[in-house]
């Protein structure tokens, strides 16, 4: 067995446990860095293919970004396990035959002729060939209009998220930067002129009277 088949079959055997834990870890902290552990294989899988650029990709949007917001969020929220899990039996035997319908259906349009690191493509590639700069060529030429189309989808999806977790608090103050810039000095200094008074003499009664506060 040559040294690149086993680094494929060691990347994929880590990358499908993980994934498998992914679906049945209990705690969602866990699960992240399990799946976390299933991109960083699947990294390795696309550098096996020469695809440097999306597996470099994967790990820093994905691991890097995405699945490490992802887990500050799982561990800040007070997340109720028992309660998540509270109708995981009932609807257990739908998902198990919805899974098992779409192993079957990859099973067969896969085939097992497919498998294995003898169906990669070929890596024989010319001198000073760039990964990265081929993709970058056909997105920017043939694909623009998809790609500029996938990146208007997101960029309204992420609006869209926003606004519709957006709530108006009533016990919460908001500054307005408009009216801050537009403040003049009239409307927050106000000059006031007060009569100065006078000291009262120094009787017997009150000797330190006139000579202020001691």
């Amino acid at each position: 067995m040559e040294f690149k088949t086993f680094l494929f079959y060691m990347f994929a055997a880590i990358m499908l446990f993980g994934a498998l834990r992914v679906i049945t870890a209990r705690n969602p902290v866990h699960a992240a860095l399990y799946l976390v552990l299933a991109f960083f294989n699947a990294a390795g899988i696309w550098m096996l293919l020469q695809a440097e650029f999306l597996a470099i990709l994967l790990v820093m949007v994905y691991v890097g970004a995405v699945m490490v917001l992802f887990l500050f969020v799982v561990m800040m929220l007070d997340i109720d396990l028992v309660r998540l899990r509270s109708g995981f039996w009932s609807y257990l035997p739908l998902g198990g035959m919805i899974g098992l319908l779409m192993v079957v259906e990859m099973s067969l349009v896969l085939g097992g002729k497919y498998f294995g690191a003898e169906a990669l493509p070929g890596q024989t590639m010319p001198d000073g060939y760039s990964n990265t700069k081929e993709l970058g060529r056909l997105l920017y030429t043939e694909y623009v209009y998809p790609f500029e189309l996938a990146s208007v989808i997101l960029l309204v999806g992420v609006i869209a998220a926003v606004m519709l977790t957006l709530r108006q608090r009533k016990d919460t103050k908001y500054q307005k930067p408009s009216k801050q810039i537009a403040t003049r000095r009239e409307d927050s200094v106000r000059l006031v002129s007060m009569p100065a008074e006078k000291d009262e003499p120094a009787t017997a009664d009150h000797p330190a009277a006139g000579k202020g506060d001691q």
